[in-house]
């Protein structure tokens, strides 16, 4: 854990199930660094280690983490498994892979039973980015300075497409 995570606290907690999977949770982490949102990264797997999983899912409950993001390739076990054992939202990302690409760990996280809830994001490093989003979102609701960060993001990324040389300002068809 870095020195500003360690200022920051940690707010939510990002696990991947193996170490390849560092690749595409990677942008995610960013965003959340430049977002304020403190947290910490965690290898563990559902097939190889389900006690420490079970372990990290109660302590993440203890130390009232706003979220878990979970990424996950092929079967994608790790974020239904964490689920199953917290009541801390778990933010799922699947994890491309070479069999399928990622359409199994997205279907394997979207199928979730009824009851085991697991928001499930885009295939990749758009997930994570987007499940680090929604994660401060969530951290807005209750602190001011992430609320401004993330009102600061969105504001750029709408001043980016005004900055465009290709936008015109025009309205698009059928808004008048």
């Amino acid at each position: 854990m870095s020195e500003q995570q360690q200022a920051m606290g940690t707010q939510v907690g990002v696990v991947m199930g193996s170490r390849s999977d560092y690749e595409t949770l990677h942008p995610g982490l960013e965003l959340l660094a430049r977002l304020g949102v403190g947290y910490e990264v965690r290898v563990l797997s559902a097939h190889r280690t389900p006690e420490l999983l079970a372990s990290y899912a109660a302590r993440a409950e203890r130390l009232n983490f706003a979220a878990i993001i979970a990424g996950a390739g092929s079967a994608a076990h790790l974020p239904g498994m964490l689920a199953a054992f917290t009541r801390v939202p778990v933010l799922g990302v699947p994890v491309q892979s070479r069999a399928l690409s990622g359409q199994d760990s997205l279907l394997s996280m979207v199928q979730m039973p009824a009851g085991v809830p697991v928001a499930t994001f885009a295939i990749g490093p758009a997930g994570a980015k987007n499940a680090a989003l929604f994660a401060a979102a969530v951290l807005a609701t209750t602190d001011a300075g992430i609320r401004a960060k993330l009102d600061a993001f969105r504001a750029a990324q709408t001043q980016a497409v005004l900055d465009d040389p290709f936008f015109d300002g025009q309205p698009q068809a059928g808004s008048e």
